[in-house]
C-alpha cells in the first residue's frame, strides 16, 4: 500500500510538472534560426519558477527542428532534480534559468521550418509528457545564394587579327663617305628586302602600311661630322629607294638620322669575342659624353684596331624598312577551318578557336588538338577549366596534374576542384598560395565568417562582395554594387535588401524581376525573408 501511494505521488508530482508547463519562460536566440556553414545553430534560454521542478524527477527535452519534408532532433537536453542522484544538470526546485546550445545539420527544406522542444518529464518508473513548446519560426538561408562553386580563369590565346613585321634591307658606307656604291645595290640584304617586298605585293593578306630610312655614322670623329655624315647617307639611300623598289608600288619612304649608333655599337661589341670586350662596355656605362668615350676607346690602341675591323663598319649603314600588315584569319574563317582544316592553326589560333565556338565537345576537340601538336601548357590548363565548368572533376585533376604546381592559375584550379570536391579546408591552402582574395572570400561565407569575407571581397565588385554586405547588414553598399546587375540573381538580392529595409513596392519589382528564374521564384515563396509579406 505504502509503494502504491508513492508511485501515485510521483505520479502527481509529474502531472504538476506538464500541467504548469505554460509558467517555464523560454526564449531562442536567434528567434529566427539561420543556417550557416551548412549548419543550423541556436541557444535556448529556459527558467523555471520556483516551485516547479520536483528534486526527484528528470527533464529530458528534445530540440527538433519540423520542415517540409520531415524533422530532425537535436541531442537531448537532460536536467535533474536535487535529490537525482545521477550526472546530468540540476535545477533547484526554487527556480533556475539555463542555457543550452543546439545544433543541426542543415537539410534541404528547413528554410520553411520552426523549433519545437519536446519534454518528458520521468521518476520512479513514470513519465509524463510536456506540452509541445515551438521557439523559433522559420530559418535563414541568404548565405547560400553565394557563387559557391569558386572562380576559374581560362588562360589567354595570343592570337593577332593583324600580325605586323617588317622587310629590312641594308646599304652600307665606306668611312667618311656618303655615296651608295653599285655593289650595294646588288647585295644580298638587297636582294632579299626585294624579294619581300615583291611576296608582299602578291599576297591578298599582306599590306604595307609605312616605309622609313634610318641612317647612322660609326662613333668615331666628331659628333657634329659625324651627324652631317648620316644626315647625307639618308639622303643618298632616298635617291636609290626609287630603284631599288621599281615595280613594287611602295610608297617614298620617310627620312630619319639618328647619327652616331651608340646603342649598335654596344650591341655588337657584347656579341663580339673580342679582347677587353668588358672593359669596352664599362666605358659606355661609365661615359655618356661621345666624345670621352671615344677618347677612352682610343686609347686602347689594340682594341681599337679590332673594333675598326669587326664593328664600326657595320654602323656605317642606311636602314631601309618596309612595315608590313599580315591580316590574319578572321573569326569566321578560324571557325571554318576548325570544321575543315584545324591541322592547318597554330598554336594561337587554335586557342582563339576554343574562344568562339560555343559547345563543349568542341572546345575539348580543340584545346586536345593544341595540347597534341604543340604541348600546350595553356590548352592543358583550359581544358582542365573546361572539365570544372562541366563538373568533370577527375577529369580536372588528370589535366591539373601535368602543370606546373606553382603555378598561381594552377594552384587556384586546384583549390577550385578541392572546393567543389567538399574539401574546404584543402581548397584554402590552395587559395591562400594561389593568392586568390576572391575565392577566399567565397569560402568564408560558405564558412559563415562574413565579415572576413567583406575583407577579402572588397573591390571585386562580384555578387559575392555584394552578399557579404548583406550578410553583414551592410545594405547601403550592397545595393551601391547590385545598382546595375539585372540578373536574377541580382535583383533576388536586391529584394532581401528592400525587404529588410522595409521598402514594399521595390522588393516586389525586385522580386518580379528575379522570378524570370523559377529556382528563385520557388525560394522566394520559402523565404523567411520575405514573411512580413504577402507573396
Amino acid at each position: 500500500m505504502a509503494a502504491g501511494v508513492l508511485a501515485a505521488s510521483a505520479c502527481a508530482s509529474l502531472d504538476k510538472m506538464a500541467e504548469m508547463a505554460e509558467k517555464v519562460q523560454v526564449t531562442c536566440n536567434p528567434e529566427v534560426l539561420e543556417a550557416v556553414g551548412g549548419a543550423v545553430d541556436a541557444t535556448i534560454t529556459v527558467t523555471y519558477p520556483a516551485d516547479y521542478f520536483n528534486p526527484n524527477a528528470i527533464l529530458e527535452v528534445t530540440p527538433v527542428i519540423v520542415y517540409d519534408g520531415g524533422e530532425a532532433s537535436a541531442d537531448k537536453l537532460i536536467y535533474q532534480g536535487e535529490k537525482v542522484k545521477d550526472n546530468y544538470r540540476v535545477v533547484s526546485s526554487d527556480g533556475q534559468t539555463v542555457n543550452a546550445k543546439v545544433h543541426f545539420d542543415y537539410v534541404e527544406g528547413m528554410e520553411k521550418c520552426h523549433l519545437e522542444l519536446r519534454g518528458v518529464a520521468k521518476g520512479k518508473g513514470k513519465s509524463a509528457h510536456l506540452p509541445v513548446r515551438k521557439v523559433a519560426d522559420g530559418c535563414n538561408t541568404t548565405y547560400m545564394l553565394a557563387k559557391g562553386d569558386g572562380a576559374v580563369n581560362y588562360m589567354s590565346d595570343n592570337y593577332q587579327s593583324v600580325i605586323t613585321t617588317k622587310a629590312e634591307g641594308q646599304i652600307k658606307y665606306e668611312v667618311g663617305k656618303s655615296d651608295v656604291r653599285n655593289s650595294e645595290l646588288s647585295s644580298q640584304s638587297i636582294k632579299d628586302f626585294q624579294k619581300l617586298l615583291e611576296e608582299t605585293a602578291k599576297d591578298d593578306r599582306k599590306k604595307i602600311s609605312g616605309t622609313e630610312i634610318v641612317s647612322y655614322a660609326s662613333p668615331e670623329g666628331s659628333v657634329d661630322l659625324n651627324d652631317k655624315l648620316s644626315a647625307s647617307r639618308s639622303e643618298s639611300a632616298g635617291k636609290a629607294w626609287g630603284k631599288i623598289t621599281e615595280g613594287t608600288g611602295v610608297s617614298d619612304p620617310a627620312l630619319k638620322s639618328v647619327g652616331e649608333d651608340w646603342e649598335g655599337f654596344q650591341k655588337l661589341v657584347a656579341e663580339s669575342d673580342i679582347q677587353d670586350k668588358d672593359l669596352i662596355l664599362r666605358i659606355l656605362s661609365m661615359y655618356s659624353d661621345p666624345a670621352v668615350r671615344e677618347s677612352e676607346i682610343r686609347n686602347m690602341s689594340e682594341v681599337f684596331t679590332a673594333l675598326k675591323g669587326e664593328v664600326l663598319p657595320e654602323l656605317r649603314r642606311a636602314r631601309l624598312i618596309a612595315n608590313i600588315e599580315y591580316q590574319n584569319y578572321t573569326e569566321d574563317e578560324l571557325l571554318k577551318l576548325i570544321d575543315d582544316n584545324i591541322g592547318d592553326l597554330d598554336e594561337e589560333a587554335l586557342l582563339k578557336a576554343a574562344t568562339l565556338v560555343k559547345e563543349n565537345k568542341k572546345k575539348e576537340v580543340i584545346y586536345k588538338k593544341a595540347v597534341s601538336k604543340y604541348d600546350s601548357q595553356r590548352a592543358r590548363y583550359n581544358l582542365a577549366a573546361l572539365y570544372l565548368d562541366e563538373g568533370k572533376t577527375s577529369q580536372a585533376a588528370d589535366a591539373l596534374a601535368k602543370l606546373d604546381q606553382n603555378d598561381p592559375e594552377v594552384l587556384n584550379a586546384l583549390g577550385v576542384l578541392e572546393l567543389r570536391r567538399g574539401n574546404n579546408d584543402k581548397a584554402a591552402q590552395y587559395f591562400e598560395k594561389a593568392g586568390n582574395k576572391e575565392n577566399l572570400g567565397t569560402l568564408e561565407i560558405l564558412r559563415g565568417n562574413y565579415d572576413e569575407a567583406v575583407k577579402l571581397l572588397k573591390g571585386t565588385g562580384s555578387f559575392n562582395e555584394a552578399l557579404a554586405y548583406v550578410l553583414t547588414d551592410n545594405l547601403d553598399k550592397a545595393s551601391s554594387l547590385l545598382a546595375k546587375d539585372e540578373t536574377p540573381e541580382g535583383n533576388y538580392l536586391k529584394a532581401i535588401i528592400a525587404a529588410r529595409q522595409g521598402k514594399e513596392s521595390v522588393m516586389r519589382k525586385a522580386l518580379k524581376a528575379a522570378s524570370e528564374d523559377d529556382v528563385l521564384k520557388a525560394r522566394a515563396k520559402n523565404d523567411i525573408e520575405f514573411a512580413d509579406y504577402t507573396l
